[in-house]
C-alpha cells in the first residue's frame, strides 16, 4: 500500500478538530514480516539521504515529535531512525527545565541544541510543550518569572504562537528544514498501553503516578494541542497528524514522511573540480607505486 504522507499534513490555515481526525486507519503492511521488511526499506533510503544531507552541507534537519504519554515517541526514534549514522544524527528529550534554562527565555534550551548544516537533530519534545503543559498548568508559566505576565491571558499564548513561527521561518530561510510529528494516541489506546507499564515487569520503569495525573487533563491537552497544531503548521513547517494506535503503521508513515521530506531537498554530491580530478589522478599515481 503507498502512503500518501500528504494526507497526514495540516495545511497552513487548517482548523484542527482532534476528534475528527484518526487515530487508527488501515495497516500499510500485511503481516509483522511485511512491516518489518517495509521499515528496513525506509531505515536503508534514510542512511542512504543522510549521506548526502552531509556530503552536500547545504541543509540540516530537525524533526520535532509530539504527543502525549504512551504515544510512542521514543520507539518511532529508535526504529525509524536505527540505520542512521550516529555521528550525522542527535537526540534530545526535554523534561521539566532546570533552574538556569528558567533564567533565559523559554526557546533559550531548545535553540542552542539545534543541529549544524549536514546533520539530523531530533526533538523528543521541544519547545511546544511551552503552550502545551504549561498552558494545561498555568503555575508553571509563574515560575519562569516573567514580568507583568498572567496566564488567563490569552495574548500569553498568542505571542508565543508567534515566536515560534518567527524562529522557524528564521531556520527555514538559513537551511533548516522543520519536520513536525503530532502522534495522534486515542485515550482508549492510552489506558491499554499504561496497563501493559504495570502488568509487565520489563516495562514497568517506564509508568509514573504523573502520567495518570496528566492523563486527568486529556480534555485540556487536546484543546491546547489543537490550537497549536492550527497556529504553528506552515507551509515551510508543517505538522504532521499521525495515527497512533498501531505503532508499527505509525512507524511506517513517520519514515516515510521523512524520506519524502529529504528527498525534496533535491540534493546531489558535491561536483568535482577539473583541478580536484587532475590532484586525484596524481594521488593516485602514488598508489600504484
Amino acid at each position: 500500500m503507498k502512503i500518501k504522507t500528504d494526507d497526514f499534513r495540516v495545511r497552513e490555515g487548517d482548523e484542527v478538530k482532534l476528534h475528527k481526525l484518526a487515530t487508527i486507519t488501515e495497516p500499510i503492511y500485511d503481516s509483522t514480516k511485511d512491516y518489518q521488511d517495509i521499515l528496513a526499506q525506509h531505515v536503508v533510503k534514510l542512511s542512504e539521504l543522510q549521506e548526502l544531507l552531509y556530503a552536500s552541507n547545504r541543509f540540516s534537519i530537525l524533526l520535532i515529535f509530539q504527543g502525549m504519554d504512551a504515544a510512542g515517541k521514543d520507539g518511532a526514534i529508535k526504529h525509524v531512525m536505527s540505520g542512521v549514522n550516529p555521528q550525522g544524527c542527535q537526540v534530545y528529550s526535554f523534561q521539566h527545565p532546570s533552574a538556569t534554562e528558567l533564567q533565559h527565555d523559554f526557546l533559550w534550551r531548545t535553540t542552542r541544541n539545534l543541529p549544524a548544516r549536514g546533520r539530523i537533530g531530533i526533538f523528543n519534545r521541544s519547545y511546544y510543550e511551552e503552550v502545551l503543559i504549561v498552558r494545561v498548568h498555568p503555575e508553571l508559566l509563574e515560575s519562569e518569572g516573567l514580568p507583568d505576565v498572567s496566564p488567563n491571558d490569552h495574548l500569553v499564548w498568542r505571542h508565543r504562537f508567534r515566536s515560534i513561527t518567527n524562529v522557524e521561518r528564521h531556520l527555514h530561510e538559513n537551511g533548516t528544514r522543520i519536520i513536525k510529528i503530532f502522534l495522534n494516541l486515542s485515550k482508549e489506546e492510552q489506558r491499554n498501553r499504561f496497563r501493559q507499564r504495570i502488568d509487565q515487569p520489563e516495562k514497568n520503569w517506564k509508568f509514573s503516578l504523573d502520567d495518570i495525573k496528566e492523563r486527568g487533563f486529556w480534555r485540556e491537552y487536546m484543546h491546547a494541542y489543537e490550537e497549536c497544531l492550527s497556529t504553528t503548521s506552515t507551509k515551510h513547517s508543517p505538522w504532521y497528524v499521525v495515527p497512533a494506535d498501531d505503532k508499527q503503521n505509525a512507524r511506517l508513515i513517520v519514515s516515510q514522511i521523512l524520506v519524502d521530506n529529504l528527498h525534496g531537498l533535491k540534493m546531489h554530491y558535491p561536483k568535482t573540480s577539473s583541478a580536484r580530478a587532475d590532484e586525484l589522478l596524481e594521488i593516485r599515481k602514488h598508489l600504484q607505486i
